[in-house]
């Protein structure tokens, strides 16, 4: 289990800002088919002559949309390079200066300094460390802030929507053969965390691909990374896939929970998202490996959704396919009955589905 994170003290993670190449695009998209509202924006209108950001939320989720207004400039530089993609998993703490300090002495590339912006609303504190790759994590405190996001930002008069989607359960990163035992250290040793749970090959491999990853978690659980790398294989795998395409480590999928999955699957199918198939054999044996559920087996099939059971009760769980061009970000919405698993015994079925993907995209 966790140990107890003294030094950074997160509340919760505060944000994810994409980097993406249409900004008002992709806030559309992710307003009709995942739900989010619309709550924040910053750019030209706001004095902001650089850059444009939506803010986006949802449940306790709150994701940035960000896009250069011009070819010049790390924004730019990075959607050349990796596509739309996770930037920054930001985090909410109790002292920003704290967090940076000691995160920075056990070894964090330091890439702002604790700083203080405010306007009319009051202030906030933030800064800035590196990760796997080009992702990093800022620090926030808004503990002295009213406003609808930062300052910079103005209120759209969207309110955001309670649900079906709550908080971001886990966020998932993957990196090059090699590195995943040096990212684990990276957020034990730097960051506080620990190990929560690890897998193999032998527990994530299919016929053609295998991949190891190792869970780790801050301080209160709550705070979830799953960190994989590609292991040997027939094949090409899904993390050697996006590796390609991603150009690098970065960010391979977010997951997000419900209460309700069937009714929220239902849902963002309807509005469009696309799902990963899951044969029907799976379901012919489900009570038999998962015991008892209060769910319909054959709402579970209809949708595709999947199950697993641990000793501390079970979860349900189902993936997109990716949600942009380039074969690297999709994301899982995720309903949790006691268990605090990431389903292990839904692996093999979860990679064959993925490779049939990949295998249509020619990247098997």
């Amino acid at each position: 289990m966790p140990a107890s994170d003294e030094f950074l003290k997160i509340h919760a993670i505060d944000h994810l800002e994409f980097w993406v190449g249409n900004a008002k695009q992709a806030a559309f998209y992710y307003g009709q088919a995942f739900g989010f509202a619309t709550t924040a924006y910053a750019g030209l209108e706001t004095k902001v002559r650089s850059r444009a950001s939506y803010v986006l939320q949802q449940g306790k989720i709150r994701l940035v949309l960000t896009t250069p207004l011009g070819p010049e400039g790390e924004i730019a530089d990075h959607i050349q390079r990796h596509g739309d993609g996770v930037r920054d998993i930001a985090f909410e703490v109790e002292d920003v200066d704290r967090a940076y300090a000691e995160t920075t002495k056990r070894g964090a590339r330091g890439l702002m300094e604790p700083h203080t912006q405010s306007d009319e609303f009051g202030s906030i504190r933030r800064a800035m460390i590196g990760t796997y790759g080009d992702t990093i994590h800022s620090f926030v405190d808004r503990s002295k802030y009213k406003g609808a996001f930062l300052p910079g930002y103005v209120a759209t008069g969207e309110q955001p929507k309670p649900g079906p989607l709550l908080y971001v359960d886990h966020v998932v990163g993957n990196v090059a053969l090699g590195d995943m035992n040096k990212y684990v250290a990276y957020y034990r040793d730097v960051m506080g965390f620990s190990q929560w749970q690890h897998f193999d090959d032998k527990d994530i491999s299919t016929e053609y691909s295998a991949l190891m990853s190792k869970v780790m978690a801050d301080g209160s659980g709550k705070v979830k990374f799953p960190i994989n790398e590609p292991a040997a294989g027939k094949r090409k795998s899904q993390i050697e896939e996006y590796l390609e395409f991603y150009r690098g480590p970065g960010v391979q999928h977010i997951a997000l929970a419900t209460n309700d999955i069937v009714s929220t699957v239902s849902r963002l199918r309807d509005s469009g998202v696309p799902f990963i198939s899951v044969p029907y054999s799976y379901y012919e044996t489900l009570e038999d490996r998962v015991g008892k559920i209060d769910e319909d087996k054959g709402q579970l099939s209809h949708l595709g959704i999947l199950v697993d059971r641990d000793d501390e009760g079970y979860l349900l769980q189902l993936f997109t396919k990716p949600v942009e061009d380039r074969p690297t970000l999709f994301y899982e919405v995720i309903e949790r009955k006691g268990s605090r698993g990431f389903g292990k015994g839904n692996f093999r079925a979860l990679f064959e589905a993925i490779e049939r993907e990949q295998a249509l995209r020619g990247n098997l």
